[in-house]
Parts: C-alpha cells; structure tokens; sequence
C-alpha cells in the first residue's frame, strides 16, 4: 500500500507542494546568493570564451587541438553550472518541491555528464600538454606525431564513458515528497535520493570515485612532468642571459601559472567534491547545509576556469605554448 502511494505522489506534479513546503532562514538566503552569484558568473565566463571561438570558426579561423579540448570543457562546465547551480538555488530560496520524477532524473544525470567530461577534457588537455612542450627526442617525436590525430577520438571517448557511466544516477534519483516523511529518500535539497544498503554504498561510491581517481593521477605525473620540463627551460634562459643572450621569457612564466593554477585548482575543488559526495552517500540524515556546501564545491572549477583562462590564457589557447611556437620559429 505505502508503495502504491509513493508511486501516486511521485505522479502528481510537485509544483502543487511547493508552496509553505520549507521556511527561508537567512542561511538559506544566504546560500541561495552564493549559488546564484557563482552560477551566473559562472556562465558568464563560460560564454565568453565560447563566444570567442565560435566568432573565430566562423571566420574561418582554423582553431587548434587545444582550442576543440577546451571547447569540451566548456560544454561540460555549462552542464555542471546549469544542472547543478539553479536547481540548488530554487531550492534555498524555497523552490524544493518544483520538479517532478523526470526532471529530477534528468538534472542528475546531466550533471554526472558534465562532471565525467569535465574530468576527461582536464585529463586530456594536461596530457596533451606535456606531449606538446616535450623534448625532441624519439619517444616524444612519435607522440607529437600521433597525438592530434588522437584527440577527436578521445574526447568522442570521454562522451561515450560519462554518458553511460552516469546511467546508474537514473535508478536512485526521484523527486522530493514534501510534507511526506519517507525514511527510504535522502534529501538533497530540490530532489531526492533512495537509501542505499552497505554493499550498494561501497559500490556507488567506488562508482564515483575510481573514474576521478585515474584521471588525476594522470593529470598530476603529466603536469609535474610539465613543471620540470619548464624548470629546464628556465635553467637554459638563465645560462642564455649569463651569456649576454637576453630571450624572451615571458612565455614559460605564464606557462608555469598557467599549468600550477589550473591543476592545482581542479586537483583541489574536485577533491573537496568528491569527498563530501562520499559523505552524502554514507550519511542517512543530510543536512541542507551540507548539501549545499556540497553543491558549492562541485560548481567551484566550472566557475573559476574560464577566468584563469583569460586572465593567463589567449583569446584562442593557452599562453604555456607561445614559448613553444617561438622556440620554433
């Protein structure tokens, strides 16, 4: 009988709850204006940069391999901000009970998306990277060659993985019962989640956090292999200067910010939002502000990368590979 009636309500259409559903403290103000502010600025960045290079394609500008890489991280960053940032934001200025069954598993899963792209498009773009700015030796030189052959494959890849690893977010997400007590739903603010067995919650949180775990190990020994490539460089401007040679070194130093500032950031926002995603999974009594500072931290990189773009980076690719084509050329 009890599920008959949960599969009645989850039928009818939330919005009808919604109203006197939760009371707004200035907490929830409070953090209704910080996710408001971080996904509107956000989006702002990410459109900038997308307006750039859809301006530069259509000039028949022809965009590197780096630029289609970025490009894909600026995709999966519009997913995190918009499937993330405005339902939690309804949900703090008191829209909890808006969505129905379809939509709520629909926003889960395009999130899971965009996080899963947003970690291989930062995998691969570091990657890429060190092949890029590496020695002219043997090994290197046939990478250098193969790599950008590679890079359409791979991104179409890190679709193909998020896509069908964020399938299991369809099976646990339903929509928020308000004023209904079920001890089988976990409140994550504008949605709900089913409660889980022991054996479930290993699995579901292994789920999420092997992907993430491959992908920054091969982010950190790529970009450290990156800063030592660089500290030799520097090492050789120096020597250059002592000799009376003055080159330009401009271009290694924002390649080194560039590549500190962007893994160290990723590294660090993704790690807190991982593990408070494990918190959330173990817990059975979630707090609304737990929820929120979880939803905080996930939409962190999606706001702040753009930026670091810009402000370190060109209008079409990153400063760390002007060095390069100036060494070249």
């Amino acid at each position: 009988m009890k599920q008959v009636v949960h599969a009645y309500l989850l039928m009818q259409n939330p919005r009808d709850q919604a109203e006197g559903s939760h009371q707004i403290t200035s907490g929830d103000m409070a953090i209704g204006v910080i996710l408001v502010s971080q996904t509107v600025a956000g989006v702002l960045g990410n459109s900038c940069l997308l307006y750039n290079y859809i301006v530069l394609y259509f000039k028949s500008y022809k965009l590197k391999h780096m630029d289609w890489i970025l490009m894909h991280l600026i995709v999966s960053n519009f997913l995190t901000l918009l499937c993330k940032g405005v339902p939690q934001a309804m949900a703090a200025f008191g829209f909890q009970c808006f969505f129905n069954d379809f939509e709520c598993k629909l926003l889960s899963y395009l999130h899971r998306v965009g996080r899963g792209v947003s970690f291989g498009s930062a995998c691969l773009l570091s990657v890429f990277q060190v092949i890029t700015i590496s020695p002219e030796d043997a090994i290197w030189t046939i990478l250098k060659k193969k790599a950008p052959k590679c890079i359409s494959s791979f991104l179409y890849l890190t679709w193909i993985l998020s896509l069908l690893f964020s399938i299991v977010s369809l099976k646990y997400m339903s929509a928020k019962l308000c004023n209904v007590n079920n001890t089988n739903l976990k409140d994550l603010g504008y949605c709900s989640s089913l409660s889980f067995d022991k054996t479930a919650e290993v699995l579901h949180a292994a789920h999420v956090i092997i992907p993430g775990a491959v992908c920054m190990f091969f982010m950190l020994c790529s970009s450290g292999s990156m800063v030592l490539i660089l500290h030799r460089h520097r090492q050789r401007m120096e020597h250059m200067i002592r000799s009376n040679i003055f080159p330009r070194s401009s271009h290694e130093s924002r390649a080194t910010q560039t590549i500190l500032l962007l893994v160290s950031t990723f590294v660090c926002f993704y790690t807190l939002s991982t593990l408070l995603t494990i918190c959330l999974n173990f817990l059975v009594n979630l707090t609304w502000h737990l929820v929120s500072i979880h939803a905080i931290f996930s939409m962190c990189f999606a706001s702040v990368s753009p930026y670091l773009l810009m402000r370190h980076g060109s209008s079409t690719s990153i400063h760390c590979f002007a060095w390069v084509n100036y060494q070249k050329s």
